[in-house]
């Protein structure tokens, strides 16, 4: 496979600098490589849009220039799938952030021997090659470099016009949506829009930690844990840019009221402090729950809600956008093998069906994680049932981030087993994954999604819980078998309903 890469790979390369592109023509001609020159970043533009796009595009910054990182931000508009391999002086080497949150796949920083560079380079061509003419620069906006937003579909076309124009507005915005939708996405984007994009993004979800972390998270903290000084909370860090309020009904009432507030006066406090603190924010909030159950139940505030509402985005689920389904599957595979350095796999026409039929009840988050496993076992473990009528069946046990641990473990000994089956240890780790799952959900069950509750019957601590629940994407929708006799098997220990290890 990289055999064939290499053979047509056309390098785009920008720079002046005989230094640097004399190490390129001497291990292009071995690879097979073509190169072409620009002389700068906007001659590269013009030559990108004029002609066939390159396989890959090496951007050498001169020596204290900072004007041509920028273009990687007309570039991502571009050509979003096409990578790109920066490289700059040790003086510019505090830039390589910048860079990659521009769309760069990786910078070199001076000097590096041709060795390096052909490893890098190589890394790199083959992660725009396969599929990549299926999705139009337009259908793509890249918002971080593991994130982005793919509009292939009227109803996303739509949405992404909405979020443009909100950008536009500064105002409060609310976003509704299934569970792993995209609704984070959509902030993201109206951020990205937004005249604030040049200032930090930051997100809170609150149904993530309890009232006196969520207030600290929020507002600032008297004392931090290491240096025992007062601590900024997330509205003075995202001062001039935008705060993402994520499951704003999980908030507790005391918090609502505060944040009304803060809201109305542009003011904060931190604890045992009389100085007022004054901010320009603007919140984006978000909730997967039904918001007239919400203001029924007396969860969420109604002037709260109405503040938020002005505005309203509604993100629709994975079973409403299925002609975008095939776009997705292809581009999050190509992401995540840049990500865990793989090649990226072809999906066959059985799965691509399979997934166009089923419903996606996890949405964008349950197709990541299918992603993953793919990406590891490919058709090799899914052939072994019918995999069209066994994927509703399998997804909601098995495509969780378990599929996250089995890539670490798969990524180590890749190169020793390309194509053997999955180790006996990573199969035991799936089935205590899978057994761990369960026992948390017997007990939250049990409790009545009372979390602290939960965690003393565990005997866990409670942030240790919240983790567990994030990490298997759980929620009070879905049920769980206990063990029999009401016992519950957490960490190795079995524990019985009365909390007490049996």
């Amino acid at each position: 496979m990289a055999e064939n890469i290499t053979e047509t790979a056309r390098l785009l390369v920008v720079s002046r600098e005989s230094a640097f592109l004399r190490p390129l023509w001497s291990i292009a001609e071995p690879n097979s490589w073509q190169i072409e020159t620009a002389v700068s970043a906007w001659d590269a533009i013009e030559r990108i849009q004029s002609g066939a796009a390159p396989s890959l595009l090496l951007l050498d910054l001169p020596r204290g220039d900072g004007d041509s990182l920028h273009f990687l931000r007309w570039l991502r508009r571009l050509r979003p799938d096409l990578p790109v391999i920066v490289s700059c002086f040790p003086e510019d080497g505090g830039r390589k952030k910048e860079a990659t949150l521009l769309g760069a796949q990786e910078v070199l920083v001076r000097p590096f021997d041709e060795a390096e560079l052909e490893s890098a380079i190589l890394r790199h061509l083959g992660s725009s090659e396969e599929g990549g003419s299926e999705i139009t620069s337009e259908d793509i906006e890249q918002l971080t470099p593991d994130s982005f937003f793919i509009s292939a579909s009227p109803i996303t076309q739509k949405l992404r016009t909405q979020a443009e124009l909100l950008a536009e507005a500064d105002v409060p915005v609310l976003i509704l949506g299934e569970a792993g939708s995209g609704k984070d996405t959509v902030a993201r984007l109206i951020h990205k829009f937004s005249v604030r994009s040049g200032f930090n993004f930051l997100k809170v979800n609150c149904a993530d930690m309890p009232a006196e972390l969520l207030e600290a998270e929020l507002f600032g903290s008297e004392k931090t844990a290491t240096h025992g000084r007062t601590g900024p909370g997330k509205f003075e860090r995202a001062d001039k840019g935008t705060l993402f309020l994520d499951e704003i009904g999980e908030m507790p009432m005391a918090i609502q009221t505060r944040l009304m507030e803060v809201m109305q006066d542009k003011v904060s406090f931190r604890p045992s402090s009389d100085d007022a603190r004054s901010f320009d924010v603007r919140i984006l909030a978000a909730t997967s729950s039904n918001v007239d159950r919400l203001l029924a139940e007396r969860t969420l505030r109604e002037d709260l809600y109405y503040r938020l509402s002005g505005f309203t985005v509604q993100v629709p689920p994975l079973r409403h956008r299925r002609s975008e389904i095939a776009v997705l599957l292809r581009h999050s595979m190509h992401q995540m093998a840049r990500h865990y350095s793989l090649p990226p796999r072809e999906f066959s026409a059985a799965v691509l069906n399979a997934c166009q039929q089923y419903a996606w009840p996890g949405n964008l988050k349950e197709l990541e994680s299918f992603v993953k496993r793919y990406l590891v076992a490919g058709d090799r473990e899914l052939a072994l049932g019918d995999f069209g009528s066994n994927l509703i069946a399998k997804s909601r046990a098995h495509f969780t981030d378990t599929a996250e641990m089995e890539l670490h473990s798969s990524v180590s000994t890749f190169e020793d087993d390309r194509t053997g089956y999955k180790s006996l240890k990573s199969l035991l780790n799936t089935v205590r994954c899978e057994t761990e799952r369960n026992a948390i959900g017997s007990a939250l069950q049990k409790t009545g999604w009372n979390r602290k509750a939960a965690a003393r019957l565990l005997q866990v601590s409670y942030r240790t819980l919240l983790y567990k629940i994030d990490q298997y994407h759980m929620n009070a929708s879905e049920s769980f078998v206990s063990l029999p006799g009401g016992k519950f098997s957490f960490h190795g220990a079995t524990v019985k309903a009365n909390g007490k290890p049996s």
